[in-house]
This record gives structure tokens, sequence and C-alpha cells, in this order.
């Protein structure tokens, strides 16, 4: 073109969603009327409600093709697919799991219960046990071993994840009457409110389904009764589904087309944490709804390097508190303490610092220094509070 250069003008979308602009229930709708079937999984042994059932051949002697192959459908389906599987006889040695399940009742008899109860009951309406893989690794090492030595879980962690994750795992035990949850998404962006939720970016939101799994080892028998985990299949494939779960109108369409499945002891069952899920009710009489809840996370999600952030606020803090005096909660005042401070909450010691009932987060660093600055709190007293903060998240 004669050396010309000639300009395209594009549109530049927004890189958020608006709050102001609800996602749409009719594309939502679209994606989870799917169908999945055995045709699409030709290694599942059924599919039932939308959901692929394995049923898990000893693992004595695999052949390495079958497992690839395996990893290979489990990842298609947590990311393009249901976004969810069962795995029949995950654990097939049933004294192993009552060993571990009467070490779970020996830590939840010696815990006095925690005021802030869980993300979604208060306290003293289910039982649970806070970091049950650290827990149960220094009670009863033996079982211990034999519980996480297991190779399936191994492969089914590194189907989606790949190598170098690492595991974390909290028991949840809803009793006969226990409410059913409301519909949610999980870690990471679903423990945040919507409006910080839609501060982050749209391809951090859909990168965030790709850095955690999320499991459950069912340690009793779950009839449907029980209550075990409602699914919406398909539901992760909808973009803005972390803007949108909280809204009412998305609930109820959960609650109108979810599906669970029963599971048996030792059953498994995996799942994108973008989901849309939900414990359900306990409607049994005698029935305590046992599950080790696995909460896996990818090697990506860590700094090149390690920050010791609290020098630099107790350096610093004198001459941010006259910054915050002069200006107030400036757009400085605000770069500098993004700059300087932890801002995601995790991982913490959810037994000292639970979130409250409702899915938040409990209170980062950088929500500490907000709070000391609106207080007028001195170098000595933010530091004691940075302290407790980081006292109280250790294991």
């Amino acid at each position: 073109m004669n050396g010309s250069h000639i300009l395209r003008r594009v549109a530049i979308p927004s890189r958020c969603y608006s709050i102001e602009q609800p996602p749409s229930l009719e594309d939502f709708n679209t994606l989870c009327s799917q169908k999945a079937s055995t045709e699409d999984y030709p290694l599942s042994s059924s599919v039932q409600s939308n959901i692929p059932i394995y049923t898990l051949p000893d693992f004595s002697h695999p052949y390495p093709s079958t497992i690839s192959a395996l990893q290979d459908e489990w990842h298609h389906i947590l990311l393009s697919g249901p976004g969810v599987f069962v795995t029949k006889g995950l654990f097939r040695d049933h004294e192993l799991i009552e060993k571990v399940n009467t070490v779970y009742s020996s830590i939840i008899a010696s815990e006095t219960p925690s005021a802030g109860g869980d993300h979604f009951a208060g306290s003293g309406k289910n039982d649970r046990i806070w970091n049950s893989f650290s827990k149960h690794g220094i009670l009863d090492p033996s079982s211990f071993l034999q519980y996480y030595s297991n190779p399936w879980i191994a492969r089914i962690c590194d189907a989606w994840l790949g190598p170098a994750y690492r595991v974390t795992a909290q028991v949840n035990v809803v009793k006969p009457g226990g409410a059913a949850q409301v519909s949610h998404r999980d870690y990471h962006l679903g423990f945040q409110t919507a409006d910080a939720t839609a501060h982050f970016p749209k391809a951090t939101q859909a990168a965030s389904q790709l850095l955690t799994l999320q499991g459950a080892v069912a340690h009793t028998d779950m009839p449907l009764d029980s209550g075990p985990t409602r699914f919406l299949p398909f539901s992760q494939l909808f973009a803005e589904g972390f803007m949108a779960y909280r809204l009412p109108h998305f609930n109820e369409y959960f609650l109108e087309h979810y599906v669970s499945l029963p599971l048996e002891q030792g059953d498994g069952m995996f799942f994108n944490p973008a989901l849309f899920h939900a414990a359900g009710e306990n409607r049994t009489e005698a029935c305590e709804r046992s599950a080790n809840l696995l909460q896996i996370s990818s090697a990506f999600g860590k700094p090149m390097e390690t920050v010791d952030s609290m020098p630099l606020i107790e350096k610093c803090w004198t001459g941010l508190a006259q910054m915050y005096r002069e200006r107030g909660m400036s757009v400085e005042v605000e770069a500098f303490i993004a700059a300087v401070a932890e801002g995601y909450p995790f991982p913490t010691n959810l037994d000292r610092r639970p979130p409250a009932p409702g899915g938040m987060a409990p209170e980062s660093e950088q929500d500490v220094l907000r709070r000391g600055l609106e207080m007028g709190m001195s170098v000595t007293e933010v530091m004691q509070e940075l302290k407790r903060l980081r006292e109280d998240s250790r294991a």
C-alpha cells in the first residue's frame, strides 16, 4: 500500500463484568440444557442425570494407556463437559474408612465448636474439621499414609492440574435436619463478595477454575434423602458464573434443575470449582452424612519470591498514616496498600479465622491496614494486629 499504514479501529471491550448488568439467564439455560452420554465418555460405566460414573478397577496392574485415556475423559468432563464425575470404589478398603472415621470423631470431640461455624451453617449445626489433612496425619500417621497414598486420587488430581499440586482437606458431617446450602461456586472467587469479584478481569475469572479441583470422599453411605451434593451440570461453562450465582433468579433456576446422585461409602466425586453446586438437606432421621472434602491447588498459584510485608509496613506506617490524614483513602494510599500487603486471606487457619456464614472470607492484611488508618492506629497497634492475624493463620 505504498508504505502507508491502515489503522483498524476496534472497539475495546470492558475487561471486567459490570455488577450493574445482570448476566443472561437465557444464555445460562442454553449451556445447562446440554446432555452427556456414554458415547461421549466411553470409559464410563454409565451416565446418570448428566453425571458420568466410573467404576474404578484395581490399581495393581493398570495399563498406562488406559490411565491416560481415563485422564483425558476426566479432563474433558471438567473443562468442556458436565463438570462433575463420580468414581465408584475410590476406596475399597472400608476398614480403612472406618478407622479414619474414628480419627475424625476424636478430632471433633477434642475441638471446641467455633463460634464462626462454616461457610453456610452456624456453630453447632454440623460438625466441621478444618484442615483435616494435617490433623489426621499428626494424630494417626498410619491410616493417613494408607489414605493419601491412594493412586487413583493422584491420577485424578494430575488429570486436571498436572504435577506438583498441593492437597488440603476439610471434613463435613451434616446431621439429620441439616439444611441445604445455597447454590454457589467455590474457591477462589466463590469466596468473594459480588462487588469484589467484579474487580477481577474476565480472563482472570475464567482462569480461576483451572487452578483448583474440588473432590469429596464419601465416608458414609449417602442415600438421596441424606442430601448428597446437588449439581447443575455444564454450569461451569458460563463465563459470568461468578457474577451470576448470587442472583435470586439464578438460584431459582438451580433449585428447579439441579441433579444429585446417591453415593456409597468409599465413592469419590470430583468437580470443577466453577460448577454451580450446593450440599442438600439431610431429611433422614439417623444418617449423619460424612464426607472428606478435598481441595487440591495448582502449583502455579504462588508468587516467584517470598516477601515479608511486616518490616516494610512497620517502616512505612508513619508516612502512610500521614498521607491518609492529608488525602484520605486516596488512590495513592490504596496503591501502596496493594503493593506492600497481602490482599488475599488464604491460605489460613480456618479454625481460628473461619469465614463468616454466607461464604465471606476472613480479614486480609490489606483490610487490617485500611482499618488501622481509619481508626488512627499507631505503629505498635497495627503491628500487633498484623502479628495476631499471622499467628492465627498458622497451622
